[in-house]
């Protein structure tokens, strides 16, 4: 009577196995883990959890400031245009006011005479 588990047989079985076992290692490296690395190697930035691949973004493409610009540098030159943009405002209106003021008085004016 033969057995099913001889020596040959375990022998094949155990090669079988290790080289299952070495193909998952290649399969793993090449489709789970040399795509982050060639991400990497673009330039580009590899999320592992999502295996996306995105390109950075430059931040005064976003914000539209200057390169070297800072933020508070901005901010303050902003501001100032908006101070200038109100003063300009106040001006128009009261150039609006005195002409309204001048055209009641002229109105006032030829009533009185």
């Amino acid at each position: 009577m033969k057995r099913f588990l001889t020596f040959p047989r375990l022998s094949l079985l155990f090669l079988a196995l290790f080289g299952l076992s070495v193909a998952g290692v290649f399969v793993l490296q090449t489709y789970w883990l040399d795509p982050g690395k060639r991400c990497e190697a673009a330039g580009s930035w590899y999320d592992v959890e999502s295996r996306t691949c995105a390109k950075p973004i430059y931040i005064p493409d976003i914000t539209g400031r200057p390169a070297g610009v800072t933020r508070a540098d901005a901010s303050n030159a902003k501001n100032r245009e908006l101070i200038q943009l109100e003063d300009e405002v106040a001006q128009q209106q009261r150039a609006l006011r005195e002409q309204v003021a001048r055209e009641k008085a002229q109105i006032e004016n030829r009533r009185a005479q």
